[in-house]
């Protein structure tokens, strides 16, 4: 049972203990912010700064939320997902670190929304917000608290694409840093993080053998590149579908099997969607699939495989294992449906590994900083990470990894920035 506070709303205040170690164990892990906590808690940058975060609420959201509380900020946390909670550590983040946590991993869609209202009833002047849900609420519900917000910032795909169509229609009123697009986001969290953590949530969910399987990638964007590398290196068949030419045709040159999902939905044995649509498993596919296919999303939202055409077909359903529902059709196939189509990555693991979102919440927290001196200065629109933000956090993470490399000399750089010289 929910215990509500008045520090926030978790499931139970006695894992905090559990939580503020998990919380540790991760800090190892994360030596680019520790290091930007470190010039924060000296220099305090945010200070006076009211920042609202709805986030996965796990042990690498809790550094970056304790990185921004160092630097002078009063921080609340709300969760991004219904199933990306880790308890013990929105316990620990209320109890132990002082940082009003609402997140219960499992709440239903009302709690859902209550949580997000509630962190915006901090009044915020930042927001930090994956998936969007957060900065809709306020575009939707509270535009009475909207001329007080300097900007904010988005984390992943599906969010960025939310935030980008609410800009062209021209009703997006303050600035949001798009923190997915910095290349030490997508180009490691998004490909090594959820390629590494997709894999790991449906093997625990399954326990599946993977060499062998055909695993169908939907979508291979940044995401689903990490899954498909990951899936054949554990020595399955791997087959991608997509819409984009360009992709597709990457995937080809790769070496994997590229065809339609109509063509792949009979033959595949495992499903996982990364496209940040809408149905890319629909119900014919559905009605496609063999005998003990199993259906995974690692999209932002469970919106990527058609699950109310899945009840409809179905004659019943059983959970069979924690995140695992066995769905009967009437001519006697079973399906698996994990997570319940969300996140599997948060739903049945713990999301990515540490040392990749040290990058990610290192964009994030240079990114709030930058918001707190600029955000004044700028236009209601979707902005990328400045360069120099960017560059600096993979400079740090090389510093991090001992990794020395080369500076251009004064003669490489006069080469080129001149037109003139040539063959």
């Amino acid at each position: 049972m929910a215990v509500k506070l008045s520090k926030g709303d978790v499931k139970d205040r006695g894992l905090a203990p559990e939580g503020s170690l998990r919380i540790e164990w991760a800090s190892r892990e994360m030596p680019v912010l520790r290091h930007i906590r470190e010039r924060f808690a000296k220099d305090e940058p945010l200070r006076g700064i009211r920042i609202s975060c709805c986030l996965h609420v796990t042990s690498e959201t809790a550094n970056l939320a304790l990185a921004l509380k160092d630097g002078g900020a009063q921080v609340v946390l709300c969760a991004s997902n219904p199933l990306s909670t880790q308890d013990d550590v929105a316990a620990a983040l209320a109890f132990e670190y002082g940082i009003p946590t609402y997140a219960i991993k499992g709440e239903d869609s009302a709690t859902y929304y209550k949580h997000i209202h509630a962190a915006l009833d901090h009044k915020p002047h930042i927001t930090l917000d994956d998936g969007a849900d957060l900065v809709a609420s306020l575009h939707k519900e509270r535009t009475e608290l909207i001329e007080n917000i300097i900007g904010g910032t988005e984390e992943t795909t599906t969010g960025v694409i939310r935030l980008r169509s609410l800009a062209l229609e021209r009703k997006l009123r303050y600035p949001i840093v798009a923190v997915n697009e910095a290349e030490t986001k997508h180009l490691f969290d998004n490909r090594y993080g959820t390629g590494q953590s997709t894999i790991d949530g449906i093997t625990r969910a399954t326990n599946v053998l993977w060499a062998g399987k055909k695993v169908v990638i939907c979508g291979y964007g940044w995401c689903g590149r990490g899954a498909a590398m990951r899936a054949r290196g554990l020595g399955a068949q791997v087959i991608v579908t997509e819409v984009q030419p360009i992709k597709a045709l990457e995937a080809v040159m790769e070496g994997y099997q590229v065809m339609t999902i109509g063509e792949a939905s009979r033959i595949g044995d495992v499903f996982i969607t990364v496209t940040g649509g809408v149905n890319a498993i629909d119900r014919e596919h559905i009605g496609d699939m063999k005998d003990g296919a199993i259906l995974a999303n690692s999209g932002h939202f469970n919106a990527e495989i058609n699950i109310p055409a899945l009840e409809d077909m179905s004659v019943s359903k059983r959970q069979v294992r924690p995140f695992v529902e066995e769905y009967s059709m009437q001519d006697g196939r079973k399906l698996y449906l994990l997570g319940e189509g969300r996140l599997i990555n948060l739903a049945a693991a713990e999301g990515h590994p540490a040392s990749v979102m040290d990058m990610s919440f290192a964009n994030q927290a240079l990114s709030v900083e930058y918001l707190a001196k600029e955000g004044n200065n700028l236009s209601p629109q979707v902005y990328p990470v400045p360069r120099e933000i960017d560059i600096e956090v993979g400079r740090l993470k090389l510093l991090s990894l001992g990794v020395s490399i080369d500076a251009l000399t004064e003669e490489q750089q006069r080469y080129l920035s001149t037109w003139e010289l040539g063959t």
